[in-house]
């Protein structure tokens, strides 16, 4: 949207400018840049020729400086040769002392040599130059071709700048020497080569002066001018467009390039001075013209824009008198001064008047409520005030009594004869005041029932989080708690968690009822509340289970403390309807390790410590520590794996036999659980019994275990191995199962050929009724009942008399010591005497040695078992013994 509203004032603004008015402005405007680009160009132009004219200002004075040396020292070495013309016979002592009188003239020569018939013979300065005497040039390579061009041409050959051997460049002037041979002719006597510095020449001609404002490079060597290659200076110079100039020598040219420091200016110093005033004289001409072309847009939309307001004009005054002939509001103005007033006919009819009276400012004070005239007159009176405005609401009185509510806007303005005046309307809002009233009665009642259902609201909440037994935060409480939706409600701090369950209670309930109950419940929230500060959350989450949060402490000190007094004070006996209810306490605590933990994980820790302190014997706490953790994710673990074991059926039965005594002939097998654990190997029950129980799984692997030893049984009938009974443990849960019998049918159990094994650690002398029908329906059946580990639990003499079991099995704990302790020996005695007077078969577990079976012969037992004759065995390794009476040879 942005976008297109921006395009459209860009297509706007072009339009505008684009009109005629503004083309003279436009006209002038392309004279005037095209004035100023050519003023650039000749300003660039002049500068260029100038900076020119510079360079070669500077660069003539070093060229002529160059000619100069080199010609003067060229001159000062053909002095030498006319000499050796007139003395051509000179030695070398002649030759220095002539050469030395050179040299002692300012020049810029290194050294001289004379090469008669082409052999060097003379030379100077003679020192460091011995090597060279005898040179001849003919016969060396370097030096033949120039020597030779010498004496052919008959004229000088300026060489170089060449590097020298001794370090340096230098030139190298080659003279041919002619002396007079009679007569005009003259003949060839030889070659003078003199070496001038170029360094000392280029510093005498000022090419070093550090003044220098202009890059030079000399090209032209060995005097080939502009056919010479460059040896002085920056090759690139040569590309800068350069001014050169030539430098005439004795026999030949060099060319010098020059170009300012830093490269030619583009833009002269000038430059913006120029535009300046260019720009300055635009301004002149232009701004003029645009203005004007402004000035006539403007007045033409002036133009313009007073018609569409007079067109304007008439449409809003006939849609105001259509407005104010449907709205029926009434126009009344007043002039302050002289106090004329003025109503329309609607303003006569709101107050009641006839169309053709004269109005007055008495026929409105009449007509005001008395009750509202005081008000309405002073809010009138202030708007007669310079700047004020008029803004009222008041009743008046019609004929017949009738009450009309009007309402009064109005605002003073400066007429155009200059008086003072004020306008406004008035107009009938009888029925917006009634329908205003009937909103406010209808408003009270509204916010009536809103407090109502604020109030419902707040119970319902309260109702929500609390438990309505005992008013503590209840479970969904503590969930926001521990999403930290309540947090603000908890003193900061590191957390401990209390989680508390009630001992005994069940028994309260099941004998003394619900009432009681509750009564308990009551009485262990107030314990609770008072043991707690405010700070602390105390709640109920489950039937009689509660929590606590507390922030008091970071050490156990306080926690214990705490913890002791909920369970002396939950020690004491409740009176209900006449009777003492005894309960007690467990708690688990667990602490908030650092801020990062979340309180769940702490609540979970906490149930870790009350499973704890539950199997420790209740009516205790105990702190959770990451080895109670670990115990109870190693025992989740083993649950797990239990389940998955019973999917897999890895529960089998194994088999240990029964001996008699006498004939050392099977009696029977007892069936054993197994687990054939995957990674584990074979595990016996003490590995898996506890955790399925806990899990409520026992009573499927007993079932299992029946299943196996009915299916082996009948394998070793059908094998001809003769095992009369097959002994299957039956839990505690199992025998409390209503199902039990009907189970039992299913299987079609062989009379006799099963018997039952219940732990004597069962309390059989409770009026269990389910218990005891159970087992009265198994004795129906042809099942055997025997009592196992007789003699650590809670049998009587009451309850065999009760039971009349089949066989009852000595815990192996008393067996094993009769070899070496009289008082064992004889309290096994006792219970084989105990069975055989009741009319029960005993069979001793624990035989490990022959001389164990031999003293339980002699005792009257009536059955053997123990690792002296079998060890537990899978049911096909069973058949085998059996078959083979492997025991025989023990």
């Amino acid at each position: 949207m942005f976008s297109e509203l921006s395009n459209a004032l860009r297509k706007s603004t072009i339009v505008r400018f684009l009109k005629p008015n503004y083309l003279p402005t436009y006209v002038a405007l392309l004279v005037v840049i095209a004035a100023g680009l050519f003023a650039e160009q000749q300003n660039r132009a002049v500068h260029a020729a100038r900076m020119r004219a510079a360079v070669i200002a500077e660069l003539n004075p070093i060229r002529s400086k160059l000619e100069a040396n080199i010609n003067g020292d060229i001159q000062l070495v053909r002095g030498l040769i006319a000499a050796i013309s007139t003395e051509p016979g000179m030695d070398q002592k002649r030759f220095s002392d002539l050469a030395r009188n050179i040299f002692n003239e300012r020049s810029r020569l290194r050294n001289i040599a004379a090469a008669p018939n082409l052999i060097v013979s003379l030379v100077y300065p003679l020192e460091g130059n011995e090597k060279v005497l005898g040179l001849d040039y003919r016969k060396n390579d370097n030096q033949r071709a120039a020597a030779l061009k010498v004496r052919e041409l008959g004229k000088m050959i300026l060489a170089g700048p060449l590097d020298l051997i001794q370090g340096g460049q230098g030139l190298i002037g080659r003279f041919p020497v002619t002396i007079p041979h009679g007569g005009e002719s003259n003949r060839y006597w030889g070659v003078v080569s003199a070496v001038i510095d170029v360094e000392r020449l280029y510093q005498d001609s000022g090419l070093f002066s550090p003044g220098l404002d202009i890059d030079v490079a000399i090209s032209g060597r060995d005097g080939l001018g502009e056919d010479g290659a460059l040896f002085y200076g920056d090759r690139d110079i040569k590309a800068a467009d350069p001014v050169e100039v030539s430098l005439f020598l004795p026999g030949g040219s060099w060319v010098i390039s020059a170009v300012p420091k830093g490269g030619w200016a583009d833009t002269p110093p000038n430059a913006w001075q120029i535009r300046t005033l260019i720009l300055i004289g635009a301004l002149f001409i232009l701004v003029p013209m645009f203005i004007s072309g402004r000035l006539i847009e403007e007045r033409r939309r002036n133009i313009q824009v007073l018609e569409n307001n007079k067109d304007q004009l008439q449409e809003l005054s006939h849609r105001l008198r259509i407005a104010l002939d449907a709205s029926q509001i009434g126009i009344w103005e007043l002039d302050i001064s002289s106090g004329k007033l003025l109503w329309d006919n609607r303003m006569k009819e709101l107050y009641g008047l006839p169309k053709n009276a004269i109005e007055a400012y008495e026929d409105w004070r009449d007509a005001l409520h008395p009750e509202d005239l005081q008000q309405a007159e002073q809010q009138f009176s202030n708007a007669l005030r310079p700047g004020a405005s008029y803004v009222s609401q008041f009743r008046i009185r019609l004929p017949g009594g009738r009450i009309r509510h009007v309402r009064a806007v109005g605002s003073t303005y400066i007429g155009a004869s200059g008086t003072e005046k004020i306008v406004g309307v008035n107009w009938d809002v009888t029925a917006d005041v009634e329908k205003n009233e009937r909103l406010e009665a209808a408003k009270g009642q509204a916010e009536a029932h809103n407090a109502e259902l604020e109030a419902a609201r707040h119970r319902m909440e309260f109702n929500a989080l609390h438990d309505p037994l005992t008013a503590l935060p209840n479970r969904r409480y503590l969930d926001e708690i521990l999403a930290k939706k309540h947090a603000s409600g908890l003193k900061p701090g590191l957390a401990s968690i209390f989680h508390i369950d009630l001992d005994r209670f069940k028994e309260i309930n099941d004998t003394l009822g619900h009432a009681a109950g509750d009564e308990i419940l009551r009485h262990a929230a107030q314990i609770l509340r008072a043991n707690t500060s405010a700070d602390d959350f105390v709640g109920r989450i489950g039937g009689d289970e509660f929590v606590i949060i507390s922030r008091k402490g970071e050490n156990e000190s306080h926690e214990t403390a705490l913890a002791q007094r909920i369970i002396d004070a939950m020690s004491i006996p409740v009176r209900y309807k006449g009777q003492e209810c005894r309960i007690g306490v467990s708690i688990g605590i667990a602490h908030q390790e650092s801020q990062e933990e979340e309180l769940s994980q702490v609540l979970i820790n906490s149930d870790i410590a009350l499973y704890e302190a539950k199997r420790r014997g209740r009516n205790r706490y105990e702190f959770f520590t990451h080895s109670l953790k670990t115990a109870v994710f190693k025992t989740k673990q083993t649950a797990d794996e239990i389940l998955r074991g019973l999917e897999q059926n890895e529960f089998i039965a194994h088999f240990q036999p029964q001996f008699c005594p006498r004939t050392l002939d099977i009696i029977g097998v007892e069936a054993l659980a197994r687990w054939d654990h995957p990674t584990k190997g074979l595990l016996a029950p003490y590995a898996f019994l506890k955790t399925a129980e806990d899990i409520n799984v026992l009573s499927e692997i007993d079932q299992r275990i029946l299943e196996q030893s009915l299916f082996q049984s009948m394998r070793w009938e059908a094998s001809g191995i003769d095992i009369p009974k097959v002994s299957v443990n039956l839990s505690y849960h199992r025998l409390h199962d209503e199902k039990l019998i009907d189970r039992l049918n299913q299987l079609a159990i062989p009379r006799g050929k099963i018997s039952f094994e219940l732990l004597e650690s069962i309390s059989f002398d409770e009026s269990d009724m389910t218990v005891l029908s159970n087992i009265e329906q198994i004795k129906n059946l042809g099942i055997d009942i025997e009592i196992d580990d007789f003699g650590t639990g809670y049998a009587s003499i009451v309850s065999l008399l009760k039971l009349t079991p089949r066989r009852l099995k000595i815990d192996r704990q008393l067996v094993i010591p009769i070899l070496t302790s009289t008082k064992q020996r004889h309290l096994v005695a006792s219970i084989i005497d105990i069975g055989i007077s009741l009319g029960i078969e005993v069979i001793a577990e624990g035989v490990e040695t022959m001389e164990h079976a031999r003293i339980l012969k002699d005792l009257g037992c009536h059955g053997l078992q123990g690792y002296a004759f079998a060890r537990p065995m899978s049911g096909t390794d069973l058949a085998n013994f059996a078959r083979e009476r492997r025991w025989l040879a023990a």
